[in-house]
């Protein structure tokens, strides 16, 4: 049986001047654009919003993404209710 890397078991948000992202325990992209970045991680779903934010480095293997970009927000969602929600708009007006 293969051992996951320790940053799939671990979820580790570090933002450092509201301009470089560091996420660890991400097990999926689920979007992204300039405004915002829509990920799956160990602890539930996470969006991060913003403006001009660019992924510059993605490794789902490692389960690591690092985001660049002016960070306006972060927000976290249960696992639950990202996969019975559907869209983003689905769940902004539920």
């Amino acid at each position: 049986m293969e051992d996951k890397p320790k940053s799939m078991n671990t979820h580790r948000l570090q933002i450092n001047d509201r301009g470089e992202t560091v996420i660890t325990g991400v097990t999926d992209v689920l979007s992204f654009d300039a405004k915002e970045v829509m990920l799956e991680t160990v602890q539930g779903s996470l969006l991060i919003c913003g403006t001009e934010l660019h992924v510059s480095r993605l490794t789902l293997e490692k389960g690591e993404v690092n985001i660049d970009g002016r960070v306006d927000s972060a927000s976290y969602s249960d696992k639950s209710d990202t996969k019975s929600a559907g869209s983003l708009l689905g769940r902004l007006f539920r």
